[in-house]
């Protein structure tokens, strides 16, 4: 399913989640030192940890602000402190809640942008990418694309392959989270669409169907390009940018 018509609004008060919603959030990483300082201290010891991993110093500071932002998203939902968050992870490292809990979330972020996705009892996944100029994307969707989409992508003009290349792995990769595999569990398991229109074309080795799926597109922010996915139907969309100093 197309969204070309999604309006992302500004936070103005914790939203409630209904069933037949997801909550798409949409934030900068980058913030203020003072707000860094802040979000690490949310943070649990091990996602300390991981963060003092990092080489570079814009590495372990987009780390620390995309987690620490999720904490603060799930409390608000969750009705608790954001150092109160267990999170739990799937075989191939898929976070999420820790004990029977309901709410579903995913997030994703590609260079300075992060984003989240929030469902009731429905598995979802959500991708984001910054559109680049990548000069081997065509050995890479031989690689990893289906043999149509491989072909699709070679029949457009080369002015529209960077984004119809972007399109492709986001929609792939959504599906992919929401199933709790990434691009790990192999992104020959799902053909959708390159055109603007968000379509699944087929799924592989999966009881499960299209008519399964909801897939829509994100056009977050000027130069990224995201998708949806959600085990589901008819789910509407609800968009907020979180922008810096919110009560976040």
């Amino acid at each position: 399913m197309d969204s070309p018509h999604i309006l992302w609004k500004p936070r103005s008060e914790s939203p409630i989640l209904s069933v037949d919603a997801i909550h798409i959030w949409c934030a900068s990483l980058q913030r203020s030192v003072s707000e860094v300082e802040q979000l690490a201290a949310s943070l649990s010891k091990d996602e300390r940890d991981r963060a003092s991993r990092f080489h570079f110093p814009h590495h372990q500071r987009r780390f620390i602000v995309a987690r620490g932002l999720l904490r603060h998203l799930l409390a608000d939902y969750l009705a608790v402190s954001p150092k109160e968050i267990e999170f739990s992870y799937l075989q191939r490292g898929k976070p999420e809640l820790a004990g029977d809990r309901h709410l579903q979330f995913n997030l994703s972020h590609s260079e300075e942008l992060v984003v989240y996705a929030f469902c009731l009892s429905h598995p979802v996944g959500i991708d984001v990418e910054y559109l680049r100029s990548t000069p081997d994307l065509e050995p890479i969707a031989a690689r990893f694309f289906t043999k149509w989409e491989y072909d699709e992508l070679r029949s457009l003009p080369p002015a529209e392959r960077t984004s119809a290349f972007f399109r492709c792995w986001t929609r792939k990769e959504a599906y992919l989270k929401a199933c709790g595999d990434g691009i790990g569990g192999g992104l020959d398991q799902i053909e959708v669409s390159l055109t603007p229109e968000a379509q699944i074309r087929q799924i592989h080795n999966s009881v499960l169907t299209d008519r399964d799926w909801d897939l829509q597109n994100l056009a977050p922010a000027v130069g990224y390009v995201g998708a949806i996915a959600a085990q589901a139907s008819n789910l509407h969309l609800h968009c907020w940018h979180l922008h810096s100093n919110s009560s976040c």
